[in-house]
C-alpha cells in the first residue's frame, strides 16, 4: 500500500518532480564551482612557480635585455638673477642623441632547466656604430657658454649589467676608451656603462664611434631608435621569435632554423627631440633588473623600444588554463545528458551520483595540468582524455546498467572532449566554432525532446 501521509506524498513527488530535479542540478552546476575555481588557482600557482624558476636562472645569466644609446650627456652651471636679485645656480645635464646609429648582430639561444622548467637565455654578440655629426647647442634651452664641454659623459644603456660578458672598448674617431659601470646621470639610463670624454667648446666636429658588445640576456632583446636614423640586423638560431615594441621590423625571414630580422626608425617615427636637459625622454627612467617576463617596462615604452622575444613553442599553462575556462560548461552538458536519459529512460540517478561525474570531469583538468608538465600539451590532453573516458564510461555502467545509454554517454563526452581541444588549436576561428558547437547542442536537445510533455512528465506512475 502506498504511503498516504504528508511525508510519503512529499518523498513521491520529490522523486518524480522534474522541476525540483532541474533545480537540485542547478545547485549541483553551482557547487561545481568552488573546485573549479581552485583548479584555475592551481594553474596560475604553477604558472608563478615556473615564473620564479624562469627569475632565479634568469638573476644569474642576465635578464631580459634593452640597449640605449649611445648618449652625450654635457653638464651645465648656470647662474641666474632672481626677482630679488638673489643669484640662482642651476646645475644639470644636456644630452645629445647620435644622428645615426646601426645594431647588428647574432643571437645565440641556450636552454636551461630549473627542475622540470625550461628556461630560454641567450648570448648576443653585437655590433654597435654609429655618428654624432655635431652637438646641436643651439636648440637647447640651456646657453651654450653654461655648457662644461670638458666634462661630457659617453654612456651606453645595458638594462642588465650582470649580462656583460667582455670589457667594452670604444672606438671614437681615431682614439680607443673603455667603457666603465655605472651612468653618473640618471637622466635617462638608469642602468648601464659610461666613460668621461672631453669636447670642444662648441662641439661641432663630429664624432664616429664603434664598438663590440657581448652580452648574455633571457627571453628578450630590445633597441631604442635615439639615431635620426636607427638600424639594426638580428640573426639568431631560434625558431619562435615573437617581434615586439613599437616598430615591426620592416623585413624578416622566419624558418625550423632560425629567424633574421632587419628594422629601420627614423626619429620622424618617435616623439622625443635629439637633444634636451634633464629627463626629457621619459620621467620614468629605465628600472634595472627586469626580470619578470610579462612585466610592463616603461622605459620600452616611452621611449618607442623595438625588438623581439624568444618564444617557448608551448606554453602548457597558457593552454591548461584556455581548457579549464570550459570546465563549468562541460560540467553542464554532461549533467544535461543524464538528466535526459532520466528522462526519456526513466532511469533514476541520485545526485551524489552526479556530484561523483563532475567530480571525474573536474580532476580531468588536475590531471592535464600535471601531466603536460611533463609531456607535450598534445599527448598530456591524450592521456587525461583516456583516463577520465575510462573512468566515467565504467562508472556509467553501473550506474545506467544499458550498454546502449553508456555508449551514448562515451560518445558524448569523447565528442565533447574532441570539440574543446578543436577550440583549444585555433586562434582566429576558436569564436566561430564555438558558437556554431552551441547551435549544434541547442538543436539536438529541442529535437530529442521536442514531443516530451514536461506538465504531465512529472504525473506519470
Amino acid at each position: 500500500m502506498p504511503d498516504d501521509s504528508f511525508l510519503g506524498r512529499l518523498n513521491r513527488w520529490a522523486r518524480k518532480s522534474v522541476t525540483l530535479k532541474l533545480f537540485v542540478i542547478g545547485i549541483l552546476i553551482l557547487l561545481l564551482l568552488i573546485p573549479v575555481s581552485m583548479v584555475t588557482s592551481l594553474i596560475r600557482e604553477r604558472e608563478s612557480i615556473r615564473d620564479q624558476a624562469v627569475q632565479e636562472v634568469s638573476a644569474k645569466w642576465g635578464s631580459g635585455q634593452t640597449i640605449a644609446g649611445p648618449v652625450i650627456s654635457v653638464p651645465y652651471r648656470s647662474a641666474r638673477l632672481n626677482e630679488e636679485g638673489k643669484t640662482i645656480i642651476t646645475r644639470g645635464y644636456a644630452h645629445f642623441l647620435p644622428d645615426s646609429i646601426g645594431f647588428s648582430g647574432q643571437v645565440d639561444p641556450q636552454k636551461r632547466y630549473r627542475g622540470i622548467y625550461l628556461v630560454v637565455l641567450y648570448n648576443a654578440q653585437l655590433e654597435i656604430s654609429g655618428r654624432f655629426a655635431g652637438l646641436n647647442a643651439e636648440a637647447l634651452s640651456v646657453p651654450e657658454e653654461d655648457l662644461q664641454w670638458e666634462d661630457a659623459l659617453f654612456t651606453v644603456g645595458i638594462s642588465d649589467m650582470k649580462g656583460i660578458e667582455e670589457a667594452i672598448p670604444v672606438r671614437i674617431n681615431d682614439t680607443t676608451y673603455q667603457f666603465g659601470p655605472g651612468t653618473v646621470t640618471n637622466d635617462i639610463l638608469a642602468s648601464g656603462a659610461s666613460f668621461p670624454i672631453r669636447l670642444p667648446r662648441g662641439s661641432a666636429t663630429a664624432i664616429d664611434f664603434s664598438f663590440r658588445l657581448n652580452l648574455n640576456g633571457s627571453t628578450s632583446l630590445y633597441f631604442t631608435p635615439f639615431g635620426k636614423a636607427t638600424t639594426a640586423s638580428i640573426r639568431s638560431s631560434w625558431p619562435d621569435p615573437s617581434f615586439e615594441g613599437a616598430f615591426l621590423p620592416d623585413e624578416r625571414t622566419v624558418s625550423s632554423d632560425g629567424f633574421s630580422a632587419n628594422w629601420k626608425v627614423l626619429q620622424l617615427n618617435r616623439n622625443y627631440a635629439q637633444q634636451g636637459e634633464g629627463a626629457y625622454i621619459s620621467a620614468t627612467p629605465q628600472k634595472p633588473n627586469n626580470f619578470y617576463v610579462n612585466e610592463y617596462d616603461p622605459f620600452r615604452e616611452s621611449t618607442n623600444a623595438f625588438g623581439f622575444r624568444l618564444l617557448l613553442p608551448i606554453d602548457e599553462y597558457q593552454k591548461t588554463m584556455r581548457s579549464a575556462k570550459y570546465a563549468a560548461f562541460f560540467v553542464l552538458i554532461t549533467f544535461l545528458a543524464f538528466f535526459f536519459i532520466e528522462v526519456l529512460n526513466r532511469k533514476r540517478l541520485h545526485p551524489i551520483q552526479y556530484i561523483l561525474v563532475g567530480a571525474g570531469i573536474i580532476l580531468f583538468y588536475i590531471l592535464l595540468l600535471s601531466i603536460s608538465e611533463h609531456f607535450s600539451f598534445d599527448t598530456a590532453y591524450l592521456i587525461a582524455c583516456a583516463i577520465i573516458l575510462a573512468l566515467i564510461t565504467g562508472y556509467c555502467s553501473y550506474i545506467l546498467r544499458n550498454r546502449k545509454l553508456t555508449g551514448m554517454m562515451f560518445g558524448i563526452l569523447a565528442l565533447l572532449y574532441g570539440f574543446f581541444y578543436s577550440l583549444l588549436q585555433l586562434q582566429d576561428y576558436a569564436l566561430l566554432l564555438g558558437s556554431l558547437g552551441l547551435l549544434l547542442i541547442l538543436a539536438t536537445i529541442m529535437y530529442l525532446t521536442r514531443n516530451i510533455d514536461w506538465y504531465e512528465l512529472g504525473k506519470e506512475e
